[in-house]
This record gives C-alpha cells, structure tokens and sequence, in this order.
C-alpha cells in the first residue's frame, strides 16, 4: 500500500507519536476490557489490569495486508483505435481501485465525519471513544460497543478478506470450504463475550501498528478501496458506479453522504433494492434516507459544509442511478466468444494447477485478459448467422455456427453462433444453451461428423505418397475389399458394402482433380484404397484435428471414416485448413493473445505453438486442388465472392444431418457449420427438409460462407497462392477406351485396379449443377 499516495509527513508524524501515546494509554484500557470480560460486575483489582497490559503488549502487532479480491476484465481490440476495450468482467467482489486523487474531496470529508471525527488526531483508536465504549460495557452489557476508529474497521476489512483466502486445500467440497470462510468470518467479526472483548483487543493492537506504519489517507484510501457497499459491490469507485452512474471523482455532497452511511450496515442501507416496506421487509430507501442525513448532521458539525448545502441536502431525494455492471458471458455482444475464453481460463494449467486454483484466479485474481477478437469480423458472422440460420428447429436440436482464424498466427477472429445464450438449463429444441459448438468437450460439446470436409487429410496423404493430382484411377462405385491401416489395425469389407456418392450420381473414372472438385466419394475411396490410413490419421493430429470428445486421435478403421465419420470440432477443423494457407505450418487456434495481472505485469498464457506440420510443397499441391471447389463446377461454386482474392475451400455432408463450408485465403480461414447438435434415433431427420426463410438448413452454408469471407478478404486481404509442385502434377494413367464415365450397372464389368500409367492427359471435370434440393436424401459425405 506504501507509494500509492504521496507521504503526508506531518500527519504521519502525529499518528506514529499519537500510536505510541495509545499503545501506553490502551494497556491500561485492555486490563478494563479483559476483566469486564471474565466478572463484569466485580471491581478491577490492580494485578488483573496489569496481567492485562501485558498480555496486550504481547499480542501480534503486524498485519499482513494481502491483495484485495479483484475482477477479471477480458479484453478485445477495437482495430479502429488500436486500444483494448473491456467485453466483460467476472468476479466474485465487484471493486475497481482508485487512487487518492480519483476519490472526490466531499467523500473523505463524509466519510471522516461520520465515522471518525479524530482520524487525523488519533493514533490508530480513539481513545475517548474506546473509554466510552468500554464503560457502557462494564456496565452490563455484553456486546463490545462502539469505540472503532477508521483505523480498526480497515483491520476488520482486512481480515474478513482473508477469510476468502483461508481455504488452503482448493479441492474440498464447496460446502465445506463455505463452512471454513463463514467460521473465519464469524471469528473475525464476533463482538460477544469474552472472545469478542479479546476480537476487540486485537483488532485494537493492529490498529495502532497500522497507524505507525502508513499515513493517515494511505489508511484512509486503503479503507475506501475495501469497504464493502452491500451486496457484491466493495470499494468507492464500484459504488459509486453502481448506485449513481458516476466515478467518485465525480460524486457530489448528496451522493457521498448517501455512500458514507452505507458502511455502517451496507446490506441494511441499500437503495437498489425494492421499497417493500408495506410487505414487511426493510424500507431501504427510507433507512438509507435517515443514515445520510446523520451524515449530513455530522458534516455541518465538523464544518466541512455550510448550513445552506446541509438544508438543502436534507430537502433533496435520493436520486439513484443504478447501472450494473457487465459481468458474465450472457450480456455481452458476443457470448459464445466470451464462453470460450472463460473455458480457457477454467480448463488451461496457465491459469492454476487445480480447477479451483483457476476459478480464483478467474474471480479474483483481477486478471486481465486480452483476446484475439476482431468485433469487425465478429459483427459480421454474428449478423450472418441471425441472418440465415434459425436460433431453435422444433422438432430437433439445431445449430450453427461461424468461425474465422488467422492462418499466420492462429488466432480466432471470430466465434458467431445462431441459440441465445444462457447458462440456466433450458427446455430441449429451446435454442438456449451455453454450449459452444464451435469447440470441443471442453466446451460442452461432442463434435459433429466432419463429411466430406475431412477428405484433405486423404488428399494429403495421397500426395505424400507421391501420387500426381492429375493420376487417373477408377473412381467408379465398387467394392473396395480391404484399407490398410498400419497404427489401429486393417479393414476388411466383409459385406461387400458399396458406399454411395452424394445424389447416387455414378462414379468414374478421373484424377483427384476433379475427385475434390466434386467432392466424389468414390473417387476418394479409391484413393484411399491405395493408402496407409494410419498416414490420414497422423495428418489430421498434427494438424490438431481429434476426436472432439475426448481429444484422442480420429478412428480410421473402415470406408466411413475416410468420408468423415469422425465428430471433430469447427475449431479444429479451421485450423488445419488454415495450416495449408499457411504453407503447412500449422499454429495451434488460441483465443488469448495476453494476460496481466492487475498491475499490468505479464503472466503465463496458454501454451500454443506454431510447426512445420505438412511440408509446404504438399500443402501448395492440396491448397491447388481444394481450388477447384470454388471454381465453376466445383461444389461451392455459388460460395465464392469472386471479389478477386484466390481462395482455397471444401464442402462437407453427412448423412443429410451435418454440412459445412470451409473457405480460406492466405490471410483468414473461414469455416461454417449447420447441423443436428442432439441424441436422436430418427433416420429420417434430414436439413434438406427443413426450410428457413426459402432456403433449407443444408444450404445455408452457401451464402453464409459467401458473405463472411467477402468481409474477411476486405480486413484481410490475401495474396496468390503457391504454386504446386510440379512432379506431383503429372498426368499419369488412362481412361478406358469406352469412356471416362461408367456407370451404376457398368460397375461390375470394370471394377479392375489401376491402369498403368501412361501420359495421356485428363480431360476437363465433368460439370456438376450449383447445389439445388435433392430428391432424396444424401446419404455420406458431400
């Protein structure tokens, strides 16, 4: 607390000299407290008060005065002004330190007037005052009276917020550790008996070593800052915020008497509370009424206002302006954002060793918190989502959801999502939820199949092969008998199950080229066919795509797997998409950028890291093929903005209950996802049949996508894409001398392996119609 003001040597002379008076003069005093404790009626022998003042020399004399409980402030830059702004704060003690000079003159004078009129003069106690208190005592009564100085009421603040710290085992139940704060509280503040005579006694010996310690407004200050103002509202500056809409640098006469009497029983004097007088209950605006113009009455006497501002304070209502603080994800604009980052905090060893090691921290460490959110992209998923994705279905559980990440670094820029935000349980299918669907278990969600999305780490693994994107093997609709999978076992089809492509369109012959441009199942299991699928796994864990539900790498062990059965995340699937933008170098999604303590000294953060994942040659290569998804014919064609900025992406389906639209640049990776978030045993639950404002819930991904990375290539504008390598781009293998094309019926008679390779040229891809209804539903990826 030293250094917080600047020294007032002369009264801290006085106090330090009045605290030595005091400390002679109350072991007197103490033998009167001690014996009136043990025989209050029988008279004080001259050996009591003389074991007393000993006893009272020896008591402990120095406080430790630990850091007071602060909010944690989470921050966002605005990119307009360069300056963080706070989105919320949580905390279980709403307080905001001041300084002495942010504290309006009117209140020290209220404050000093009311509570202790010879602050400046005293030593730490008041003398007159603990005499007078101490004889009323004597006299019979058996409560300890009165007596306390500023000096001693900041010691009591001081260890009644210690008591939210003397739960060293953060690992026992809540009950108990409530049962242990509210034992250290009741200790802290008994007045009862003989234990709240030696409360007092001690309370008393602080007092007077604080006083010797640090300067009169250094005490004074310190007391400000900690005081509580009833409810979860503690220090001047937060009530004066809440109660009035001002900062105390600004609070007037009327105001600060009103605050000032607050102290004395801040849960009793309260006017943001109903007036509910008639019912029973406390009329608190009429007590708080009557405690401020006590205040007023003493101001007048210590001459600290005219007779004039006493009467007309006195005539004038209280006139609260209650404004409540933003705290919790729930009133911000972007609560799903906000969820994240507090699941972070709560989750992640940076912020404590044990969950409630980090709940403290988040609670009451004052942290500050600077996130990675750019609201310019934010307000634009936001409005993209309200705009196209409804916030509940009827008939099942929906959602959706948009993310954006920065593939140089990153960052998420953006988490929008379509449900209203709460964390109060909710009816099912009632689009209420705190869930974050962009993330994972540690985010209260499972994942959701990946469909055809899933298929670059196939592609991937294809070129690490050495296989040309331009190699043409039968991609026709057949029986692929066997996968080999050399980490989590092989695959035999023993049912000889025949997966079908999106639309039961027939399969053919044709290069990966056209396989991704189309998105061609079959064309991707007979690539895959020729596989390790142990590859394809390794591809997606180094580029941080897991099982969402439990972090453990994707299962690829048959032919669904490779079309994306997996559930894996929104996050985490930007994320490797964003690596192949980033030549192969895959950085870790983070959400926090920085975080300080309340002092602005840096702290851990989350450990996130940046690798060479895929070489950069291959990436280029895959990025190349994933071009033609956005090009004429490709999948998502009726997806690209044409805004000029070479764009990469892939589509994915599954099963009519999951899609999603991956888009990326060189400089911002966008994923959005809609689909069926709950249990269910229907198989006939499909997107294609429920329509929104015209357009069903499977399409929506189209413009969604459209209008997000339009805005996302104006913040950001990307550059050319590499380009690929060219030994990987070898036209190799040919066509049957029949056709390209085969049919459903031709299946059988040309389900041969490969052709060897030859250097006759793949043709174009045959064009496919912009996504419409099907008339069925798919079934597997798209």
């Amino acid at each position: 607390m030293r250094g917080a003001l600047e020294w007032d040597g002369k009264r801290h002379l006085g106090g330090v000299l009045g605290g030595l008076v005091g400390l002679v003069a109350l072991s007197g005093i103490a033998g009167l407290l001690i014996t009136a404790a043990v025989t209050p009626t029988v008279a004080i022998t001259s050996m009591a008060a003389a074991g007393a003042i000993d006893g009272f020399d020896n008591l402990p004399s120095e406080l430790q005065i630990n850091a007071l409980q602060l909010p944690t402030t989470i921050y966002a830059k605005n990119p307009s002004t360069g300056k963080q702004e706070p989105i919320t704060r949580f905390y279980d003690q709403n307080r905001v330190p001041v300084k002495w000079t942010q504290i309006a003159p009117v209140m020290y004078d209220a404050i000093i007037s009311s509570e202790d009129p010879r602050f400046y003069d005293e030593g730490g106690i008041d003398l007159v005052g603990t005499t007078r208190a101490v004889l009323s005592n004597v006299q019979g009564r058996s409560t300890v009276q009165g007596g306390s100085t500023i000096s001693q009421q900041y010691v009591k603040n001081v260890l009644v917020q210690d008591c939210y710290g003397s739960v060293d085992d953060q690992s026992l139940p809540q009950d108990e550790k409530d049962a242990a704060i509210q034992a250290c509280y009741n200790e802290a503040t008994n007045t009862d008996g003989p234990a709240g005579y030696a409360r007092k006694l001690q309370e008393m010996r602080y007092a007077i070593a604080l006083s010797q310690k640090y300067s009169k407004d250094e005490v004074l200050l310190g007391y400000l800052n900690i005081a509580n103002f009833g409810g979860v509202t503690y220090g001047i500056e937060a009530a004066s915020e809440y109660y009035f809409g001002v900062h105390a640098a600004a609070l007037n006469l009327s105001q600060a008497a009103t605050l000032a009497g607050m102290v004395q029983n801040p849960n009793t004097y309260r006017i943001d509370l109903p007036n509910n007088a008639a019912n029973g209950t406390a009329n608190h605006f009429a007590l708080t009424k009557q405690r401020q113009e006590y205040v007023l009455g003493r101001m007048r006497d210590a001459g600290k206002i005219t007779a004039a501002q006493y009467s007309d304070a006195m005539k004038a209502p209280i006139t609260p302006k209650i404004t409540a603080p933003k705290t919790g994800c729930a009133k911000t604009t972007v609560p799903y954002f906000c969820e994240y980052v507090i699941s972070i905090v709560q989750s992640d060893p940076a912020f404590g060793k044990t969950a409630p090691d980090r709940e403290h921290a988040l609670r009451q460490g004052g942290l500050k918190v600077y996130t990675t959110l750019d609201p310019r992209l934010q307000k634009v998923a936001q409005a993209t989502v309200a705009k196209y994705a409804p916030s509940r279905w009827p008939s099942y559980g929906y959602g959706s959801t948009i993310v954006n990440i920065q593939p140089s670094t990153g960052n998420i820029l953006s988490i929008a999502q379509n449900t209203h935000f709460t964390t109060t349980p909710s009816a099912r299918y009632s689009g209420l939820t705190s869930i974050v669907y962009a993330g994972d278990h540690v985010q209260g969600t499972s994942g959701f199949e990946a469909g055809s999305s899933f298929k670059l780490f196939t592609l991937l693994a294809w070129l690490q092969a050495g296989h040309s994107l331009n190699e043409v093997i039968n991609g026709n609709l057949r029986v692929i008998p066997h996968i080999t999978n050399s980490c989590q076992g092989d695959w035999t089809n023993q049912d000889n199950t025949i997966i079908q492509n999106f639309r039961h369109e027939p399969g053919y012959y044709g290069t990966p080229m056209q396989f991704t441009a189309q998105s061609l199942n079959s064309g991707y299991l007979a690539m895959a066919s020729q596989l390790d699928l142990c590859t394809v796994m390794k591809n997606a864990t180094k580029l941080g795509v897991t099982r969402a539900k439990d972090d453990k790498p994707v299962q690829m062990t048959d032919l669904f797997s490779v079309l994306g059965s997996n559930s894996v995340s929104p996050i985490a699937m930007a994320g490797a998409y964003a690596a192949i933008a980033n030549h192969g170098k895959f950085c870790q999604p983070r959400v926090i950028a920085r975080v300080t303590d309340a002092a602005g000294h840096d702290l851990p953060v989350p450990k996130r890291t940046c690798t060479q994942a895929i070489d950069p040659g291959i990436a280029a290569t895959a990025a190349y093929a994933l071009q033609g998804v956005l090009r004429p014919g490709g999948t998502a064609a009726v997806a690209n903005p044409y805004d000029g900025t070479p764009l990469f992406g892939k589509t994915g389906t599954h099963n009519g209950e999951q899609t999603w639209l991956i888009t990326s640049s060189t400089a911002m990776t966008s994923v959005v996802w809609s689909g069926i978030t709950d249990n269910h045993a229907d198989p006939d639950l499909d997107l294609y049949k429920a329509y929104y404002r015209g357009i069903d819930l499977a399409e929506i991904r189209y413009p969604m996508s459209e209008r997000i990375q339009r805005a996302a290539d104006e913040y950001y504008p990307g550059g050319p894409l590499p380009q690929p390598e060219a030994r990987l781009m070898i036209y190799t293998g040919h066509y049957p001398s029949y056709s390209h094309h085969t049919t459903k019926s031709d299946k059988k008679k040309h389900s041969s392996p490969a052709p060897t390779a030859t250097a006759s040229p793949a043709p174009p891809p045959p064009t496919r119609p912009s996504p419409t209804p099907p008339s069925k539903p798919p079934r597997k990826g798209h």
